[in-house]
Protein backbone atom coordinates (compact mmCIF):
# COMPACT_ATOMS: atom_id res chain seq x y z
CA UNK A 1 0.00 0.00 0.00
CA UNK A 2 1.41 3.34 -1.04
CA UNK A 3 1.64 6.09 1.59
CA UNK A 4 -0.54 9.08 0.68
CA UNK A 5 2.12 11.72 1.43
CA UNK A 6 0.98 15.21 2.32
CA UNK A 7 0.76 17.70 -0.52
CA UNK A 8 2.75 20.94 0.00
CA UNK A 9 -0.37 22.88 1.09
CA UNK A 10 -1.33 20.12 3.55
CA UNK A 11 2.22 19.89 4.87
CA UNK A 12 2.39 23.66 5.37
CA UNK A 13 -0.84 23.60 7.42
CA UNK A 14 0.27 20.56 9.44
CA UNK A 15 3.71 21.95 10.30
CA UNK A 16 2.19 25.23 11.44
CA UNK A 17 -0.39 23.46 13.63
CA UNK A 18 2.36 21.28 15.12
CA UNK A 19 4.40 24.41 15.88
CA UNK A 20 1.43 26.02 17.68
CA UNK A 21 0.81 22.81 19.65
CA UNK A 22 4.49 22.80 20.69
CA UNK A 23 4.98 26.51 21.41
CA UNK A 24 1.72 27.56 23.08
CA UNK A 25 2.02 25.32 26.18
CA UNK A 26 5.47 26.78 26.90
CA UNK A 27 4.15 30.34 26.63
CA UNK A 28 1.26 29.56 28.99
CA UNK A 29 3.48 27.66 31.43
CA UNK A 30 6.10 30.43 31.51
CA UNK A 31 3.58 33.12 32.44
CA UNK A 32 1.90 30.97 35.09
CA UNK A 33 5.18 29.83 36.64
CA UNK A 34 6.51 33.40 36.71
CA UNK A 35 3.36 35.08 38.04
CA UNK A 36 1.70 32.37 40.15
CA UNK A 37 4.24 29.57 40.71
CA UNK A 38 1.85 27.16 38.97
CA UNK A 39 2.15 25.00 35.90
CA UNK A 40 -0.55 25.34 33.27
CA UNK A 41 -1.95 21.95 34.27
CA UNK A 42 -2.03 22.90 37.97
CA UNK A 43 -3.89 26.09 37.07
CA UNK A 44 -6.29 24.10 34.89
CA UNK A 45 -7.06 21.76 37.81
CA UNK A 46 -7.71 24.72 40.11
CA UNK A 47 -9.87 26.43 37.46
CA UNK A 48 -11.98 23.29 36.91
CA UNK A 49 -12.59 23.08 40.66
CA UNK A 50 -13.44 26.80 40.85
CA UNK A 51 -16.15 26.34 38.21
CA UNK A 52 -17.72 23.33 39.96
CA UNK A 53 -20.54 23.39 42.50
CA UNK A 54 -19.09 24.06 45.95
CA UNK A 55 -15.64 24.07 44.24
CA UNK A 56 -15.66 20.27 44.63
CA UNK A 57 -15.33 17.31 42.25
CA UNK A 58 -14.74 13.60 42.57
CA UNK A 59 -11.21 12.73 41.53
CA UNK A 60 -12.56 10.61 38.66
CA UNK A 61 -14.63 13.53 37.34
CA UNK A 62 -11.72 15.95 37.76
CA UNK A 63 -9.54 13.51 35.80
CA UNK A 64 -12.17 13.39 33.06
CA UNK A 65 -12.51 17.16 32.90
CA UNK A 66 -8.75 17.68 32.71
CA UNK A 67 -8.18 14.66 30.42
CA UNK A 68 -5.62 13.30 32.88
CA UNK A 69 -4.93 9.84 34.16
CA UNK A 70 -5.81 9.32 37.81
CA UNK A 71 -2.13 8.71 38.53
CA UNK A 72 -1.05 12.05 37.02
CA UNK A 73 -3.92 13.89 38.65
CA UNK A 74 -3.23 12.33 42.07
CA UNK A 75 0.37 13.50 41.87
CA UNK A 76 -0.65 17.06 40.94
CA UNK A 77 -3.44 17.20 43.54
CA UNK A 78 -0.97 16.02 46.21
CA UNK A 79 1.36 18.92 45.31
CA UNK A 80 -1.54 21.39 45.38
CA UNK A 81 -2.71 19.92 48.69
CA UNK A 82 0.78 20.40 50.19
CA UNK A 83 0.54 24.07 49.20
CA UNK A 84 -2.88 24.41 50.89
CA UNK A 85 -4.72 25.09 47.62
CA UNK A 86 -6.94 21.97 47.63
CA UNK A 87 -8.06 19.34 50.09
CA UNK A 88 -9.10 15.75 49.52
CA UNK A 89 -11.76 13.96 51.51
CA UNK A 90 -13.92 10.87 51.37
CA UNK A 91 -16.97 11.22 49.14
CA UNK A 92 -20.05 11.16 51.42
CA UNK A 93 -22.16 9.47 48.70
CA UNK A 94 -19.59 6.75 47.95
CA UNK A 95 -16.99 5.94 50.60
CA UNK A 96 -14.81 4.29 47.93
CA UNK A 97 -14.45 7.60 46.07
CA UNK A 98 -12.36 10.64 46.91
CA UNK A 99 -13.45 14.24 46.42
CA UNK A 100 -11.18 17.21 45.88
CA UNK A 101 -12.20 20.68 47.00
CA UNK A 102 -10.62 24.04 46.38
CA UNK A 103 -9.69 25.73 49.66
CA UNK A 104 -10.30 29.42 50.28
CA UNK A 105 -6.59 29.93 49.61
CA UNK A 106 -6.94 27.97 46.36
CA UNK A 107 -9.90 30.05 45.23
CA UNK A 108 -7.97 33.23 46.03
CA UNK A 109 -5.06 31.86 43.98
CA UNK A 110 -7.30 31.21 40.97
CA UNK A 111 -8.85 34.68 41.21
CA UNK A 112 -5.44 36.34 41.50
CA UNK A 113 -3.97 34.27 38.66
CA UNK A 114 -6.83 34.46 36.14
CA UNK A 115 -6.23 38.05 34.92
CA UNK A 116 -2.61 37.36 33.93
CA UNK A 117 -3.52 34.06 32.30
CA UNK A 118 -6.35 35.67 30.33
CA UNK A 119 -4.00 38.49 29.25
CA UNK A 120 -1.50 35.91 27.98
CA UNK A 121 -4.17 33.98 26.08
CA UNK A 122 -5.52 37.23 24.64
CA UNK A 123 -2.03 38.42 23.58
CA UNK A 124 -0.90 35.17 21.97
CA UNK A 125 -4.12 33.64 20.63
CA UNK A 126 -7.04 36.09 20.44
CA UNK A 127 -5.51 39.44 19.41
CA UNK A 128 -3.56 38.13 16.39
CA UNK A 129 -6.85 36.96 14.85
CA UNK A 130 -9.60 38.92 13.15
CA UNK A 131 -13.17 38.23 14.33
CA UNK A 132 -13.65 36.10 11.19
CA UNK A 133 -10.46 34.13 11.90
CA UNK A 134 -11.61 33.56 15.47
CA UNK A 135 -14.86 32.06 14.16
CA UNK A 136 -12.83 29.98 11.69
CA UNK A 137 -10.53 28.79 14.49
CA UNK A 138 -13.58 27.59 16.41
CA UNK A 139 -14.85 25.78 13.33
CA UNK A 140 -11.44 24.22 12.67
CA UNK A 141 -11.11 23.10 16.28
CA UNK A 142 -14.61 21.59 16.13
CA UNK A 143 -13.70 19.63 12.99
CA UNK A 144 -10.54 18.29 14.65
CA UNK A 145 -12.36 17.51 17.90
CA UNK A 146 -14.96 15.51 15.95
CA UNK A 147 -12.10 13.17 15.00
CA UNK A 148 -10.10 13.34 18.24
CA UNK A 149 -13.14 12.90 20.51
CA UNK A 150 -15.63 11.06 18.26
CA UNK A 151 -17.86 10.04 21.18
CA UNK A 152 -17.89 13.60 22.51
CA UNK A 153 -16.75 12.40 25.91
CA UNK A 154 -15.26 15.83 26.66
CA UNK A 155 -17.74 17.92 24.63
CA UNK A 156 -19.35 19.37 27.75
CA UNK A 157 -15.92 20.74 28.70
CA UNK A 158 -14.97 22.35 25.38
CA UNK A 159 -18.49 23.49 24.47
CA UNK A 160 -19.42 25.04 27.81
CA UNK A 161 -18.63 28.59 26.70
CA UNK A 162 -20.60 28.43 23.45
CA UNK A 163 -23.57 30.22 24.95
CA UNK A 164 -23.24 33.96 24.48
CA UNK A 165 -23.82 36.22 27.44
CA UNK A 166 -26.89 38.45 27.25
CA UNK A 167 -25.93 41.98 26.17
CA UNK A 168 -24.79 44.05 29.11
CA UNK A 169 -24.09 40.99 31.27
CA UNK A 170 -20.89 40.90 33.25
CA UNK A 171 -18.26 38.35 32.32
CA UNK A 172 -18.07 35.42 34.76
CA UNK A 173 -15.34 35.49 37.33
CA UNK A 174 -13.31 32.26 37.36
Amino acid sequence: METPWLEPKELAAWVRLAAVVELLPGVLDSQLRRDAELTHFEYYVLAMLSESPRCTLRMTELARQTNATLARLSHVVRRLEERGLVERFECPADRRATNTRLTEEGLAKVRATAPGHVATVREHVIEPLTPQQLDELTDIADALLDRLDPKGSMADIYNRYDRELPSGADKREP
